[in-house]
């Protein structure tokens, strides 16, 4: 059938809407660092270290008591100790205490109103070449970013995490605006070999997982940043970007919300890998026949397994589980840019010369 230049059109202004939209709401939930309503209270006594178990919605929980449980100790959580009268990172951020301010009230809007756009913007562009949208690299990169907004939107609102969308969103708009200017693919026909109806199944569960771990290695990266905040606090040291970290969920409440993202995604990730073998079979004549971008999946999926494994198994929580689920999403970046850009395989599709 032949492209729909008119819904084609559409959907690149919807993107650009979106971008918009989004950079706007990073602003927000920036000025409610700067000028929120907790920032221009003085800072508050230092909670007890009871008090820094209870989280935004995800406190682990004893059964049919509805109390918290008493947590193993975490590998990546500051450690008890004197300090100075500043809040350990987290203290004053996503608890059910808290109002929302009017910055992160209208950041939540615009977030919504970006989405709605974006979602117009991946719907209109499958419209237009009467297919599933994901067939290059432009339309993964949107609909990818279009999964891990939704993904943390429901998280934000779910677990009362809202200034974590500074994060989140600051990625995606730089993401969707190197789609727009550098990856930029006109709208097309797919080739010979994609039009297939495992497209729609394999590239599916593909995407929704990479949405998944784009959002789960934000959150580690934050983490990060966190937990080396509280500690230097915890010990007396000097710290920096007081104002960011002090109003942001406990270190060991991102760690958690990480670890859920990537229990969402892994399966679909399984899944994919899966499907892709039955289509391989049936375009190719084999199962596995390792392709870099095939290889390059594995090893992905070995890495992430490992990540479930050793929080599951060793107890790895905080830093150590932060860096192997890092390791595991530099892995998902070289399959999906350096693979499928620069090295040629039975899976170059990305579109781009």
């Amino acid at each position: 059938m032949p492209i729909n230049y008119g819904l084609a059109n559409l959907s690149h202004y919807a993107f650009v809407v979106t971008v918009m939209a989004y950079a706007v709401a990073v602003l927000a939930f920036a000025c409610d660092f700067a000028f929120g309503p907790e920032a221009l209270r003085p800072l508050r006594p230092a909670r007890e270290p009871a008090a820094d178990l209870v989280t935004v919605g995800a406190a682990e929980r004893s059964p049919g008591t509805g109390a918290p449980a008493a947590a193993p100790p975490d590998a990546g959580t500051s450690p008890p100790g004197p300090g100075p009268a500043v809040p350990p990172a987290g203290a004053g951020a996503g608890r059910d205490d808290r109002k929302t301010g009017l910055w992160v009230r209208a950041a939540i809007v615009l977030t919504a109103l970006g989405l709605v756009a974006h979602i117009l913007g991946v719907v209109s562009r499958g419209l237009a070449v009467h297919r599933v949208p994901w067939g290059d690299m432009y339309e993964f990169v949107t609909t990818v970013t279009c999964v891990a907004v939704i993904f943390f939107l429901f998280l934000m609102l779910r677990y009362r995490a809202y200034r974590l969308g500074l994060f989140v969103l600051g990625p995606v708009v730089i993401l969707l605006g190197l789609a727009e200017t550098v990856i930029y693919t006109p709208a097309g026909q797919l080739p010979p070999a994609l039009q297939s109806y495992w497209l729609a199944i394999h590239v599916t569960s593909i995407t929704l997982a990479t949405g998944a771990f784009v959002v789960a290695a934000l959150l580690a990266a934050v983490y990060l940043l966190a937990d080396r905040h509280a500690r230097r606090a915890a010990a007396g040291l000097p710290t920096r970007a007081d104002a960011i970290f002090r109003f942001l969920p406990l270190p060991k409440v991102i760690d958690q919300l990480a670890y859920r993202t990537v229990v969402f995604g892994f399966p679909l990730w399984t899944f994919g890998i899966i499907a892709g073998a039955i289509w391989a079979d049936e375009a190719w004549g084999r199962y596995w026949g390792w392709d870099p971008t095939e290889t390059w999946a594995f090893i992905t999926w070995v890495v992430y397994a490992g990540y479930l494994h050793a929080r599951a198994t060793a107890g790895w929580r905080g830093r150590r589980s932060a860096y192997i689920q890092l390791i595991g999403f530099g892995c998902l970046l070289f399959n999906t840019i350096v693979i499928s850009i620069l090295i040629k395989g039975l899976h170059s599709y990305a579109g781009l010369s």
